[in-house]
């Protein structure tokens, strides 16, 4: 035994837990070497802003269990990179300053440093030799230097369009951070303001970044959010011309003949012969020119109104449609009805051709706005003779046949479409095949003073030019006021000796660009940065990202489908391209966490009441406050409303890991994070849930310890003379290698809430065996199924509960840490179950089940299943078609 001895009960976590993690940590226990004969594995949770709430056992649900992933690899026999740094630049932490009064530059490192401290505290095995902060001169040399590589590779430039504002934060907001209409930081609804703005040409990247998407492993709702934000959609583009104001039917001249037309695109040509009217955005060039002047003033009016408006909100499918009609006529092209042209603000300018052919009959928004304003409905297709236009209730996009044109008789499918195409770029109509996409380029200026300096000076003789990379960083100078301006332009412009510099080019004076980058640009490569934290010379090298990159398992919240994911990708190809790396996706694999909520009481407030503190609360909840301590008291309890919600400092239901691990232990924490749910589950927090995981940890020390004085280090030479081995020893044993190999498997598939489910069933087992032995002395058998038992259960343990395991290790005599240890290896032969039970189907309903041998053949358990009584009982009078046969599990006997 070791002289390393702690009293065995009660289980004394405080003391084991802070010995071990000093432990650690005078012995650079988990510093990863960058060459390694062994295969590496890349483990990475999404990168942390730290905020001075710190983190909430919320945040375990992702660190945990990747940790576990990371320790249970390395053990596996893999070089293990499992790195943690901050996502410290961005309006999260600038906001937090502001409130304060203090300065982000002081605050951020105090916050980071409290995050270090709570995430050693819960047992992460992380590197901090490679911790990395993006607000460091040394990290963020490196983001302005690819900003210039976007801009020497033309796909960041500077235009003057309006843009989604942000008038709580004062600064510019891409589309991605727009959620509802609203600002994703701070909730404040956004407005739109012209303003000159850098952008990243990301829709250059859209057929990749769609294709890129069929050669990883996530989950496929991610995929399809990231497919759907991009948008990608293929039709043809067809000219309406304008027609002479009136009503009427013509005959189409052709658009040589019309002195304008409105060009649309749209995926569905072949419903052109029930268009009745178009849509224009509001903001279309054309709208001026074909109002007529008694239209003029509703035209006007209505536009003024759609200016208050986001895009988000203009294309909410709930809203009741609005529109205005321009007095003008458009001609469709392939009946020559003179159709109606209106502005309605669900059409978008910056979509397609800002226009739209209206087909009521086949899309549920043209229905509404034609039953609003009561305008025909043609059909196109039926779904049977006898379908009318007044008899619908509601559009029809699918099925049917073409009712009219050319088609008459044709399906309401891809092949029509095709069809319809080739004829109207026949007649002159249009053309097909035409790519549009709902991807706009990323908006990356920020007129804040938190973020990496823009490396771009604006001169009068040469234009805007790029910092010489020799010069960076251009680092983000001191100031005592900080606070965003709210005219647009950010505090540096106020810095005279920011601002003027000379130009790198002619000489001449010139002034630097003073918007700062979004948060983002730091967290779209920082994944590389790790491969190589300490690199003066380049971002990374070539060799570092060959061998660690890309990510093996990448793990967070989905709330970043499409910005954080969809960024990081983007740059990733543009690295690629460059000749920078060889690959081009950066996470081979990704999970998703479930969220954990706190009950939290609060009460009912009227609809005009200010719902105040609810900044972090994420989606806002509607009528309802959260009560403070001190406010309890003041109403009564059939007042008090409990809602189980995100845990939020501003909504005071934050638990934190350092009140469980003072409580109940870190090892504790980590097996409650575990097990209480599926991993991409949400959880609903309960303190009873920490006292069961305690009771197991505890149980688990007492019997260890118990069964520890029996243990013999020399086992494995005494097994081949251990003499008979008896029945309940066999399953016991049989378990244990069980146990072994439902661990593995359910580590390495993140089922963590069956893996921890399986050690305390086996935990049952030994509790079983340990008081069969009462009394007793153990026979050989017994004594080295003991010893091994007591052997294995500390590296079971080891990713899950490692404070208990290296503790449990140094017990039995054995030298350094468990995390250095391999995990054991199942015994095949062991785990190997004495008998199977077959379930027995007919057409996929269960009949009966069959005991059988295992490793009895396939053909003799079919023999059996046909000998059931009640299988033969059911296939009187019925031929059997087909035999099913899973071996070792199920027959299911297909007969009619």
């Amino acid at each position: 035994m070791s002289d390393d001895r702690i009293e065995k009960n009660p289980y004394a976590f405080r003391e084991i837990e802070a010995k071990w993690q000093q432990k650690w940590r005078e012995s650079d226990l988990f510093r990863t070497q960058d060459a390694s004969d062994k295969p590496k594995f890349y483990a990475l949770t999404f990168f942390p802003y730290p905020s001075g709430a710190g983190i909430s056992v919320g945040h375990c649900r992702n660190y945990v269990p990747v940790d576990v992933s990371a320790r249970f690899k390395t053990m596996k026999g893999f070089n293990v990179l499992n790195p943690m740094g901050w996502d410290a630049f961005g309006q999260p932490a600038e906001n937090e300053a502001i409130k304060l009064g203090r300065n982000p530059k002081e605050m951020v490192p105090e916050y980071a440093a409290n995050y270090k401290r709570q995430l050693s505290l819960v047992g992460n095995s992380y590197d901090w030799s490679r911790e990395i902060d993006s607000s460091k001169p040394e990290y963020y040399r490196w983001t302005q230097w690819f900003f210039l590589l976007l801009h020497k590779q033309g796909l960041a430039s500077r235009g003057n369009t309006p843009i989604n504002w942000c008038p709580s934060c004062k600064t510019g907001l891409a589309n991605e951070e727009v959620v509802g209409g609203k600002c994703w930081r701070c909730g404040t609804t956004v407005e739109k303001r012209p303003m000159p703005q850098w952008y990243f040409n990301i829709t250059a990247y859209a057929d990749r970044l769609i294709s890129g998407l069929d050669t990883v492993d996530w989950p496929e709702g991610i995929k399809i959010m990231q497919r759907e934000w991009i948008g990608r959609s293929e039709g043809a583009e067809v000219e309406f011309p304008i027609a002479v104001h009136g009503v009427g039917t013509g005959d189409y001249e052709g658009a040589d003949a019309y002195d304008m037309s409105i060009r649309v695109f749209t995926t569905r040509p072949d419903t052109l012969w029930g268009a009745t009217f178009m849509v224009l955005a509001p903001e279309h060039p054309l709208v001026d020119k074909i109002t007529t002047e008694d239209r003029r003033e509703a035209i006007e009016k209505y536009r003024a109104d759609s200016k208050g408006k986001t895009d988000i909100e203009r294309q909410n499918a709930e809203r009741v449609k609005t529109g205005a009609f321009t007095g003008g006529y458009a001609v469709n092209p392939v009946n020559g009805e003179n159709i109606p042209v209106w502005i309605a603000d669900y059409v978008l300018m910056g979509y397609g051709t800002g226009a739209i052919m209206a087909v009521p009959a086949h899309d549920q928004r043209d229905f509404e706005f034609a039953r609003k304003f009561d305008i025909p409905i043609v059909l196109v297709y039926k779904q049977n003779a006898d379908e009318t236009e007044a008899a619908m209730t509601a559009s029809t996009p699918g099925g049917g046949f073409a009712a009219i044109g050319p088609f008459v008789g044709a399906p309401n499918d891809k092949s029509t479409v095709s069809k319809v195409i080739a004829y109207i770029e026949e007649k002159g109509f249009g053309k097909g095949v035409v790519v549009n996409y709902r991807l706009r380029d990323w908006l990356i200026s920020r007129q804040r003073y938190w973020g990496a300096p823009i490396p771009m000076i604006h001169c009068e003789v040469c234009g805007i030019v790029p910092v010489p990379e020799k010069d960076l960083p251009v680092l983000l100078p001191d100031v005592e006021k900080y606070q965003p301006s709210g005219t647009g332009e950010s505090p540096l412009a106020s810095i005279p000796e920011f601002v003027n510099v000379p130009c790198p080019v002619c000489g001449q004076a010139a002034k630097r660009e003073t918007d700062t980058m979004a948060g983002f640009a730091c967290s779209s490569w920082y994944f590389l940065r790790f491969a190589d934290p300490h690199n003066s010379e380049k971002a990374f090298s070539a060799a570092s990202a060959k061998y660690w990159l890309p990510v093996n398992n990448y793990v967070g919240g989905a709330e970043h489908a499409v910005m954080h994911l969809l960024y990081a990708r983007f740059w990733t190809k543009v690295m690629f391209d460059a000749g920078l790396i060889d690959f081009e996706e950066p996470f081979a694999k990704l999970r998703n966490q479930g969220m954990m909520l706190a009950n939290t009481p609060g009460r009912a407030i009227g609809r005009d009441e200010t719902i105040e503190g609810q900044e972090d609360a994420g989606e806002p909840i509607e009528n309802w406050k959260v009560l403070k301590k001190d406010e309890l008291a003041d109403y009564p309890a059939d007042k008090i409303i409990y809602r189980w919600v995100k845990m939020s400092k501003s909504l005071g239901n934050v638990v934190t890991p350092d009140e469980m691990a003072l409580k109940f232990g870190a090892d504790s924490l980590r097996v409650y994070t575990l097990f209480v749910a599926p991993f991409e589950e949400t959880v609903l927090w309960k303190d009873a849930g920490m006292e069961g995981a305690s009771r197991w940890i505890n149980r688990v020390w007492r019997l260890w310890n118990e069964l520890a004085e029996r243990y013999d280090p020399d086992w494995r030479q005494a097994a081949d003379s251990s003499g008979e081995v008896g029945e309940e020893e066999r399953k016991l044993r049989r378990k244990l290698h069980q146990t072994i190999r439902k661990v593995g498997d359910d580590i390495e598939n993140f089922r963590f809430n069956t893996c921890v489910a399986a050690l305390m069933e086996f935990t049952n087992s030994l509790y079983a065996f340990r008081n069969g032995l009462e009394g007793k002395i153990p026979t050989p058998a017994q004594a080295i199924l003991i010893s091994e038992i007591l052997e294995s259960m500390p590296l079971l343990l080891s990713p899950i509960a490692p404070h208990i395991a290296d503790e449990f290790w140094a017990r039995l005599g054995k030298p350094g840490f468990t995390f250095m240890e391999s995990f054991p290896d199942f015994d095949p032969e062991a785990a190997a179950e004495d008998v199977v039970v077959i379930v027995l189907q007919i057409n996929g309903k269960l009949k009966d089940r069959l005991t059988v041998e295992a490793g009895t053949p396939d053909e003799e358990v079919q023999r059996l299943a046909f000998e059931n009584d009640k299988i033969k009982a059911e296939l009187v009078g019925k031929e059997v078609r087909k035999i099913i046969s899973v071996p070792g599990k199920l027959i299911n006997i297909v007969a009619g």
